[in-house]
């Protein structure tokens, strides 16, 4: 029998979102399904080089390798007792990385320590394309670059992650198959929510209008509280969101489905904080493309039934196109960045003097960066052109800038950001190294240098790409 409806609630954004959301909303929801969403491009780049460097120490030790969302399971833990009162709650995460078959594994132990013995764990992979890349491109598959057209050989030595985004298909098949907790790899956001929604109402896989619908339903609740309240514009009207609730729709089966949040939690659910998120991260907003869909976003039509609920309708799709997207990161080079606070009559200058000073010092000690940045926190640098502009006498630039009028010249105190990107880790390593000098060497006024030296990381440039929906095979598998 088909249910009357079916409650999704998202309790994750991201890898470091609210760790207190997923348990609460398990709690008060009254859900059918908690997702969570841990992955982005920059985390697959970050989880791919943590499984590489735990590789060999994981099989000399008989340990499983890392390169999933640990912090799936220190929710999971907490979870498991309401998981023993709600025995027909499921949840379905992308927790999995670059490794699912490793984080099923974690998860069951802590499954099997609570006396849950009886959760399904069922995982999706395919989506990882390191193991096949090199065949791939033999194969005439150049997976070129969506914005440069440029082959991925001229970058291939470099990569450190290729995952396609699944879709939610193989999602359904692991809840057909009696999972009680779904763990997937890379697969688009918002068919974490199609899948459950799919698999409860029966829809056809070819059914566009009621796809699209779970595919607005999942990108409305995929970044957490940004639709309870969350970056919206307003949010001095968001009451309480030290306690804000994370969202859930309650889909019905011809697709039409309400967002809401649990009682007694802060927030705000409304036509402006559902209509904000619905245009988040959306290129064009009538063909929305997933592996499921190409949702049409300009269909849609919200009503607020009542307070914190807010309807949608009316959501139209069309066939999805014939391939998946492939988000590929490679090592591009070192970065670091630092700060100072600088205060003192015209800190705004002398803050630009001190930015100029430190890639000097770099520069006579015989390296000549590649990609540096110098910004004054507080004078509108992170908003150019926003801020309005205050007049500097000409000859106050003298010797200090080529570019012409700065803002906010007289303020007293700003904060000094300098960043550096460099192909070479020792250029990196040698600008580091000249913000605590500056501290007796520069201009008075100069604080916050006792916190160390600023880290070299590792940057990781981002690479999209399509590939043939035909050369990928998604699999279940249980463990």
């Amino acid at each position: 029998m088909t249910r009357q409806s079916v409650r999704i609630g998202n309790g994750c954004g991201f890898l470091g979102d609210n760790l207190d959301a997923p348990i609460l909303l398990a709690k008060d929801g009254r859900l059918d399904y908690l997702t969570l969403d841990y992955l982005a491009e920059l985390t697959m780049s970050i989880l791919a080089l943590q499984k590489q460097r735990s590789s060999s120490a994981a099989i000399a030790l008989g340990m499983p390798q890392t390169g999933f969302a640990k912090d799936f399971l220190d929710v999971l833990e907490r979870l498991t007792p309401i998981l023993r009162e709600q025995p027909s709650l499921k949840i379905v995460t992308n927790a999995g990385g670059v490794n699912p078959a490793g984080c099923a594994e974690a998860a069951k132990v802590i499954l099997y320590g609570a006396g849950l013995e009886n959760r399904t764990i069922r995982t999706v992979t395919g989506d990882d394309l390191m193991p096949i890349l090199d065949h791939l491109i033999s194969q005439g598959h150049a997976l070129a670059n969506m914005e440069t057209g440029e082959p991925l050989s001229s970058v291939r030595e470099r990569v450190v992650s290729a995952n396609a985004y699944l879709g939610a298909k193989p999602i359904a098949d692991a809840l057909k198959l009696g999972a009680s907790i779904v763990i997937t790899g890379r697969v688009a956001d918002a068919s974490l929510t199609v899948g459950p929604a799919a698999h409860e109402f029966g829809w056809a896989w070819d059914d566009w209008y009621r796809l699209s619908s779970g595919t607005v339903a999942g990108h409305l609740i995929e970044c957490g509280a940004q639709v309870t309240g969350g970056l919206w514009c307003n949010w001095q009207e968001a009451p309480d969101l030290a306690n804000v609730g994370y969202p859930i729709v309650e889909i019905e089966p011809s697709g039409l489905f309400r967002v809401t949040k649990p009682p007694n939690t802060g927030g705000r659910v409304n036509r402006e904080t559902v209509a904000e998120q619905l245009l988040y991260e959306v290129g064009d907003p009538a063909a929305y493309l997933t592996p499921d869909v190409s949702a049409d976003f300009t269909s849609v039509s919200l009503t607020e039934k009542e307070t914190d609920v807010v309807e949608v309708s009316a959501a139209r799709g069309r066939p999805a196109t014939d391939s998946y997207k492939v988000s590929i990161a490679y090592r591009d080079g070192f970065t670091a960045s630092g700060t100072l606070v600088v205060f003192g009559a015209d800190a705004n200058i002398k803050a630009l003097k001190c930015g100029e000073i430190i890639l000097d010092r770099v520069k006579r000690a015989g390296w000549n960066l590649e990609h540096t940045n110098i910004e004054r926190l507080g004078a509108g640098d992170c908003m150019p052109g926003v801020a309005p502009a205050l007049d500097i006498p000409k000859e106050w630039l003298t010797g200090i800038t080529e570019h012409g009028v700065y803002s906010r010249a007289h303020l007293h105190e700003v904060v000094l950001r300098v960043s550096v990107r460099d192909s070479r880790k020792a250029a990196t390593e040698r600008f580091t190294k000249e913000f605590a000098p500056l501290v007796t060497s520069g201009p008075p006024g100069i604080t916050g240098y006792t916190t160390g030296r600023p880290q070299v990381r590792e940057v990781f440039a981002y690479w999209p790409a399509l590939i043939n929906k035909k050369l990928i095979s998604p699999q279940v598998q249980i463990h």
